[in-house]
């Protein structure tokens, strides 16, 4: 039987995975300084922003398409050296 691929360049990734990945690269300051969401800002912990990321829609967004364009331009970075 074929495999079927997703287009989707998340897939298999889960929220915590690509939160803490975030959060190691920018670090919550920065973080919170791309992203304007509170719980980034205001003692910021893993598992609050999860709630609040899971509950809310368009921050989840947010936070998938900075998670795609970092991983992108890491990427390019890469492959220049």
């Amino acid at each position: 039987m074929a495999e079927i691929k997703s287009n989707n360049p998340l897939q298999g990734l889960t929220l915590k995975t690509i939160l803490t990945d975030l959060v190691e690269w920018y670090s919550w300051p920065v973080l919170a300084q791309k992203i304007k969401i509170n719980c980034f800002a205001k003692d910021p912990s893993l598992n609050s922003s999860l709630t609040f990321l899971r509950r809310t829609p368009w921050a989840r967004d947010k936070i998938e398409k900075l998670y795609l364009l970092t991983v992108k331009n890491r990427d390019k970075k890469i492959n220049r050296d």
